[in-house]
């Protein structure tokens, strides 16, 4: 489950936004967003990841369950979850690169490390 951060959003709007960045996310494999927004993906990104890394139906189903595409759920399942078989967690990188000019809030880059 996310942390406590709500994000100025109501609960349904904020697991919708949070379903959507992490797909987005998965697909792309880096994304440039705020950093509570980056705080809050990081840790939904990399259970999806943990649980490609076991390749059985309930996992899948489970995945799909959050993953707003099924090719993205696929694409964890056959590239990303293999490429991090032997490491134990920590699939995301949080760099901050500065304000955003428009309402200066703090932007960073979360990728797949």
């Amino acid at each position: 489950m996310p942390g406590t951060r709500k994000l100025g959003r109501p609960t349904d709007q904020r697991m919708a936004m949070l379903r959507q960045q992490v797909t987005d996310f998965l697909d792309k494999g880096r994304m440039e967003t705020t950093v509570s927004r980056a705080k809050e993906i990081a840790p939904l990104a990399e259970k999806m990841i943990s649980l490609g890394k076991n390749k059985s139906l309930a996992n899948y189903r489970q995945a799909l369950a959050f993953i707003t595409r099924e090719d993205v759920a696929k694409k964890v399942f056959d590239e990303l979850a293999p490429k991090y078989a032997e490491r134990s967690g920590g699939y995301t990188r949080i760099t901050r690169i500065g304000n955003r000019r428009g309402d200066a809030a703090e932007v960073a880059v979360i990728e797949l490390v």
